[in-house]
This record gives structure tokens, C-alpha cells and sequence, in this order.
């Protein structure tokens, strides 16, 4: 513990390492569902896309500063290599998931859903239409924006999962019979 700045910079590469690792296990999962999907899109890119790659950039130089300049040992560099994978290669392919309905179930903006467990879903109306999913065992919501040109083949597929019992909800505290799981989507 004689070196703070050191410490400090170990824990971020711990962090960043495991933000690397999930990217790395979100990117396999899309690979591996390539041939399952229904309706898919890539995000857009984000209003400040060019500012991981400024920071990559900026690692990139001090990294290159710290091992000729100050001739740090390669493993004092822990940290900055850990941020500089994220923010140079690892967030921009992240970019690069497709995002939708696949047979498994619902790729989120963040996580997959699976159709059997899918609880609730409702659509937030706004200018792109956005998908708000609640899963079982879950704390919070999912969401997916879902692109303007996608919007009907999207509830085309959320109703046809409900035709085939697929997906199914709870049943509502009182049901009088006349409700029908179709119109919930």
C-alpha cells in the first residue's frame, strides 16, 4: 500500500478487466445465436462516439510515455492496458451486437432475455418506439429501442409468441375470462 496511485490503478484494470470480460461474453453469445434470429438491428451510434476512441488514444500514448520515457516495468501497466482494450477495441465492438427478437428470446440494449422469462412488457411511445420487458428474478426492466421501420414486424412476433404460448403472463388477480394475452403487446 506505499504506492496509492499504483493501487488505485490496479483496482480500475480489475474493474475494466471484468467490463472486458463481459463484452467479451455478450459478443460470444451473439456470435453463437447468428443463425436464431427473427428480426435484428444494430444500435446507432451513440451521440459521443468519437470520445472512446480520444481516450484510447490518449491510454495508448501514455502507456507507450510510461514504458520508454519512465521505463516502467510492463506489469505496472495493468490498469491502463485493462482500459485501453475496453475503450480501443472491446466498446466499439460492443457496438456492433445486434440488438432484437431471436428464437431464444430478446437481446436488450443490456442482456438477453429468455421468452420463458419474460413477465410483463409494455411500449414506452416516443419517436423511436422502446420495448420495456420485466423478467422474473429480476430488479429492474429491460429495455430495447426498437427502430420506426421494425415496429410492426416487432409486434408481429411478440403476438405470434403469445399464439404459441410461448410467451405467457401471470394471470391477473382477476380474471374474468375475457382477457386475451394477444392484446398485451
Amino acid at each position: 500500500m506505499g504506492d496509492p496511485l499504483g493501487t488505485l490503478l490496479l483496482l480500475f484494470g480489475i474493474g475494466f478487466l471484468v467490463a472486458n470480460l463481459a463484452i467479451v461474453y455478450d459478443c460470444v453469445q451473439d456470435w453463437r445465436r447468428r443463425r436464431q434470429d427473427l428480426l435484428v438491428w444494430r444500435m446507432p451510434p451513440p451521440r459521443f462516439a468519437a470520445l472512446p476512441t480520444v481516450i484510447a488514444v490518449g491510454l495508448g500514448a501514455l502507456i507507450v510515455y510510461k514504458l520508454i520515457v519512465l521505463q516502467w516495468p510492463v506489469g505496472r501497466l495493468f490498469g491502463e492496458s485493462m482500459m485501453l482494450t475496453y475503450y480501443g477495441y472491446l466498446f466499439p465492438v460492443s457496438l456492433q451486437i445486434r440488438r432484437g427478437f431471436f428464437e431464444e428470446g430478446v437481446r436488450l440494449e443490456r442482456g438477453f432475455a429468455r421468452w420463458r422469462d419474460i413477465t410483463g412488457l409494455t411500449w414506452h411511445d416516443g419517436p423511436p418506439p422502446v420495448l420495456v420487458i420485466v423478467c422474473r428474478g429480476e430488479e429492474r426492466a429491460g429495455r430495447l429501442t426498437v427502430p420506426i421501420e421494425h415496429f410492426g414486424a416487432a409486434r408481429r412476433i411478440l403476438m405470434d409468441r403469445v399464439a404459441s404460448r410461448q410467451l405467457q403472463f401471470p394471470q391477473a388477480p382477476l380474471d374474468l375470462g375475457g382477457h386475451d394475452e394477444r392484446q398485451d403487446v
